[in-house]
């Protein structure tokens, strides 16, 4: 089977770390681009292109129909010029759930990614409406893994430095962590699945838990008894002021507290049966402990 080529935006991100894995195993080329400067040499089956040198190729005999962009989805406009020139025909991009689920936040940080998140999809539509191009947006819920990701790495990272994790009250908002490999598996297939077009589709993990159980997962994967700490939500908020003093906890807000009881649940079922595909429960294995 001849291979096929696939352009790749974000290649150095999280999802993009599992494309660069997953594409050439499934019989792709891949031309992978990234604003990082290129470090990697190129291989048999990908190619590496810096954003920032554009001017580079001549793409008088580079055509690449089909494209997925794990970068934010807020920064792919910025390339709409670019796709073009590789005579695009087909995306799957990323946005997140976050773009529901922090819809109603107070807090001024996570409003401009929710902000950032809806115009970025309506840019994305709209550009690819008026060019002909087909889309699928995919809204993952809570991505992990790696060691890289900013959600269950930060609880790891806090369980190992202080011993315990915080929680406020029971804690019992439910959550569908998601592993990043998982992701990009659902980006091929969906890239692949040419009856699905100028579609959003939210994306789940395969298991459903309480965010106390998850927090009590993470740190039995670290080989630890479970010290949770229940704190009244008036302590929980001057602990985080605290804590935003120290760079890694910066990002960190009395929001992610309140949280902790909602339930941020998806269906992903219709595009689960689609592509005839699924993903897995919650498990965190070594290489995914930062």
């Amino acid at each position: 089977m001849a291979r096929q080529p696939v352009g790749v935006l974000g290649a150095t991100s999280l999802v993009g770390v599992c494309l660069q894995q997953l594409l050439p195993e499934n019989n792709w080329d891949v031309m992978a681009f990234s604003r990082q400067p290129i470090t990697t040499r190129n291989t048999a089956h990908i190619t590496w292109r810096q954003l920032a040198q554009p001017s580079a190729p001549d793409r008088a005999n580079e055509k690449i129909d089909l494209w997925i962009c794990a970068a934010p989805i807020w920064v792919l406009p910025e390339h709409f010029k670019l796709l073009s020139s590789y005579g695009i025909k087909r995306i799957v991009t990323l946005s997140s759930t976050s773009c529901i689920t922090k819809k109603e936040s107070t807090d001024a940080s996570e409003q401009k990614i929710v902000q950032q998140l809806i115009e970025g999809e309506s840019r994305v539509t709209a550009w690819a409406a008026a060019n002909q191009i087909e889309w699928i947006i995919l809204r993952p819920t809570l991505i992990y893994g790696l060691g890289r990701d900013k959600n269950i790495s930060e609880i790891v990272r806090f369980i190992r430095r202080f011993g315990f994790f915080p929680l406020f009250g029971k804690a019992t908002g439910l959550r569908q962590p998601i592993h990043a490999r998982d992701v990009a598996a659902t980006c091929i297939y969906t890239l692949k699945a040419l009856n699905l077009k100028n579609r959003t589709y939210n994306l789940t993990g395969g298991e459903t838990l309480s965010y106390r159980e998850m927090v009590r997962r993470i740190f039995l994967a670290l080989d630890r008894k479970p010290r949770l700490v229940t704190l009244p939500f008036w302590f929980f908020h001057w602990a985080v002021i605290a804590m935003r003093c120290l760079p890694r906890y910066r990002h960190w807000n009395s929001a992610m507290a309140a949280r902790m009881n909602q339930d941020l649940v998806f269906d992903s079922t219709e595009l689960q049966r689609q592509l005839n595909c699924s993903s897995g429960p919650f498990l965190l294995s070594a290489e995914d402990l930062p």
